[in-house]
């Protein structure tokens, strides 16, 4: 794969878009086929550029094809403002010595003051939330590459970050944490105790996966020290997933993973100097594997570390700082919940560290408030009924902060700006002439954003904009082909709408219908869901691939709606995401049913003998529980990659949101659909990757001994070393949804009846 094209596939997954219909797409209307949308002659969209701010934005980075170097990249800068261009990197200073082929970076960062550039090179081998690999410096003063680590083994360098300062670059190598010199090749070893079971410095699969924590480690601002975690993972439980596709002989491959109720890692935190190595620990009281560490950050300034530290349950947050020199630590401020809390990442020291700020739903509401340094003041600025989706800047120069929010569409995303001091004042910055899901980069001196905006059946387009005026100077990523594409192919505006299902209680949903839909004909209906605490179907936002798939079977002849159960992570407040606490797969399931049932009422061209559902991961878990739970409702179903019965999923997850085993015993029988295997009627398909380190394998054998137990005839589907987003290897996902396009067709019949 060339450059581009890994920078293009790194990109595309981070905006969560696929590549999509052919180039023929473009110039005649006709129905999609799955080779349009997954086959090797799919168009994608173009190249979300990945761009870098210079400074405080009067400038940014971006990577382009090189003109001088075939198959290679220029780092180019553009002046943000008039929008003039330059190589700032040419392709050839990318080049290895003595080699003949440009490093294929994946990534790149600049050190504060610009002199160095470094560069990554993702490995093949690397995981989604562990992007193992290459690093290498680039001397913008003397033109010199070099590799960094270099002593260590090849692709094995883990979150290579620059100092402040840019003196140096930590990184991680065989769970050991190290610093390299930014001007020559002197390497120091900061920590030695590693292992197999000991971990510095990053996480394990658990914080990685649900605390979204994999670089485990903090520069000191004076670049002197580095706060990091420790992970002990000896006694946690151990997965096996089994390779065999590439041996003679099956490997194993260990996965230390902890379920709920049983051992987790000892996480602990410490400081150690870059000058002078040796760990200072923080005093945290309690068990180790009973509480977690989900945060920390230095506090204002050098000397102390502020740390998040939580029980097992994840309702009570300890904030703590910690005395860098001596591991003393005391409380300054707690946050609590009957239910559960996230850790907040919206910490920043503000007034000289005197306060910081905080993001917490204690009125309900999630919102953004300014604390004092000893807690005893706690000061709202971002008050009204509605949630603070993100924090996209703080400034407190100019004394606003920058959030996401849609206080009067939950569907959609816009920029809103408040005051940090005095009355509380909140403006939209976002235009309306820009509906849909807007996210943001903004730069480091607030005046200009990265602005990337799209809607339901319309591909992402990326501009430059100024703020707060909002004016955009220069359109970086426009998708022409794909919205050419779109439009060339039949398709009938998708309806948003809400579902009353009784008790004042509406839901979100949306629905696709075929292009020639007739009102007085009858149609199947397909249900995709999701409705766990962690996702949101219905969003005014471009569905990628799965938009296209379900477009492509409404052309066919199905109507397709997605509708959000309470507890879906939707900004509609505390009360809504949390009702599902301790009843996971209860409620929802019994939201989708109860919706299905009033769009049967009140749409009588959906067909009551044709009601279909699928969905992945925890979409797969609730299409379980709708067939098993409702079997005279749902008439087939597919599930993938699903978690079958709770007790197999990971401890931080199922715990924050069912509490423990031993307290809810019942709480996590009644919620897991395999327990309910034994109601299946209709025609059911579930599939998994053997290789899934999120959702393991062994929910599918479970799921499936327990059908054959009762006599339940079945379908099932096995990927050969596929994790858990099923996507690797040649033909996966094109082989995957012609399975799952063939299931509908055979069991779910498309097309209207009179």
């Amino acid at each position: 794969m060339r450059v581009g094209q890994v920078i293009a596939a790194i990109s595309a997954l981070a905006l969560g878009v696929w590549v999509s219909l052919p180039v023929a797409a473009q110039q005649a209307s006709h129905p999609l086929t799955l080779n349009d949308i997954y086959g090797p002659g799919a168009v994608k969209l173009d190249e979300p550029i990945p761009s870098k701010w210079l400074g405080a934005g009067d400038a940014y980075t971006t990577v382009e094809a090189s003109a001088s170097t075939p198959g290679a990249v220029d780092i180019v800068r553009y002046d943000t403002a008039t929008g003039k261009r330059s190589v700032l990197v040419d392709a050839r200073l990318l080049l290895p010595v003595g080699g003949a082929t440009p490093l294929a970076i994946s990534d790149y960062a600049w050190a504060p003051g610009g002199r160095y550039l470094m560069l990554f090179v993702r490995a093949p081998s690397a995981r989604r939330n562990n992007p193992i690999g290459d690093y290498w410096l680039l001397d913008l003063t003397s033109h010199t590459l070099r590799q960094l680590g270099a002593k260590a083994p090849a692709q094995s360098l883990l979150y290579a970050e620059f100092s402040p300062d840019g003196a140096r670059v930590a990184y991680l190598s065989g769970n050991n944490l190290y610093v390299e010199a930014s001007d020559r090749a002197d390497v120091r070893q900061l920590t030695s105790d590693a292992s197999d079971h000991i971990l510095n410095g990053r996480s394990d699969v658990v914080y990685e996966e649900e605390f979204r924590l994999g670089k485990a480690y903090q520069w000191s601002p004076d670049s002197r020290r580095i706060a990091y975690w420790q992970f002990d993972t000896e006694g946690v439980g151990t997965f096996y997933m089994m390779r065999n596709t590439d041996t003679l002989y099956s490997k194993p491959i260990p996965q230390q993973y902890p379920l709920p109720g049983t051992t987790n890692s000892a996480v602990r935190i410490g400081v150690v100097g870059v000058e002078a190595p040796g760990t200072t620990w923080f005093a945290l009281d309690g068990d180790p594997r009973q509480n977690y560490v989900p945060r920390i950050g230095w506090a204002g300034n050098s000397a102390e570390v502020l740390i998040q530290h939580e029980n097992r349950l994840q309702n009570t947050n300890h904030v703590m700082i910690g005395d860098a020199a001596t591991g003393a630590t005391r409380q300054i401020f707690l946050d609590q919940d009957k239910a559960w809390l996230m850790p907040t990442d919206e910490v920043q020291w503000m007034q000289g560290g005197r306060s910081f700020t905080w993001l917490s739903e204690r009125d309900g509401w999630r919102h953004l408030y300014l604390v004092s340094r000893d807690g005893a003041k706690v000061d709202l600025r971002t008050p009204g009924d509605f949630d603070v989706v993100s924090i996209e800047r703080i400034d407190e120069k100019a004394g606003q902060v920058y959030f996401i929010a849609s206080p009067d569409n939950v569907t959609q995303r816009y920029l809103y700006r408040a005051a940090l001091t005095g009355p509380a004042k909140i403006e939209r910055l976002t235009p309306a002439n820009s509906p849909g899901s807007n996210d943001y980069r903004i730069a480091p001196g607030g005046r200009w954003a990265f602005h990337t905006v799209s809607r339901f059946d319309a591909p992402p387009v990326i501009d430059v904009v100024s703020l707060p005026a909002h004016r955009s100077t220069r359109v970086m990523v426009r998708n022409e082909a794909m919205r050419a594409a779109v439009a060339a192919t039949p398709h009938a505006a998708p309806e948003f709408f809400k579902v009353d299902v009784g008790g004042g209680t509406q839901l979100d949903a949306w629905m696709i219908k075929p292009p020639s839909f007739d009102p007085a004909k009858k149609y199947p209906l397909l249900v995709y869901v999701y409705s766990e605490p962690a996702g949101q179907t219905v969003s005014d936002r471009w569905g990628g691939d799965r938009y296209l798939w379900h477009l492509m079977l409404a052309q066919q002849g199905y109507l397709v709606a997605s509708v959000d159960s309470r507890g879906a992570a939707s900004p509609r407040g505390r009360d809504w995401r949390k009702s599902i606490y301790r009843q996971i797969g209860l409620l929802a399931s019994a939201d989708q049913a109860a919706a299905v049932k009033a769009m049967i009422a009140a749409r009588p061209y959906i067909d009551p003998a044709r009601i279909g559902v699928w969905g992945w991961s925890g979409g797969g878990a609730m299409t379980l529980n709708a067939m098993f739970r409702y079997p005279d409702l749902y008439k087939t179903g597919i599930a993938v990659a699903s978690p079958a019965n709770q007790r197999l999923y990971n401890s931080i997850y199922q715990e924050r949101y069912m509490g423990l085993p031993d307290d809810n015993a019942q709480g996590y029988a009644d919620g897991s659909p395999i327990n309910f295997a034994q109601n299946l009627k209709g025609n059911l398909l579930i599939v998994q990757g053997t290789g899934d380190d999120n959702v393991h394998y062994q929910n599918l054998e479970q799921l499936a001994d327990r059908l054959i137990s009762y006599n339940k005839q079945f379908s099932m589907m096995a990927y050969p070393d596929r994790t858990h987003g099923i996507s690797e290897k040649p033909n996966t996902r094109l082989h995957l949804f012609t399975m799952m396009t063939d299931y509908l067709h055979q069991h779910l019949p498309a097309g209207d009846a009179k």
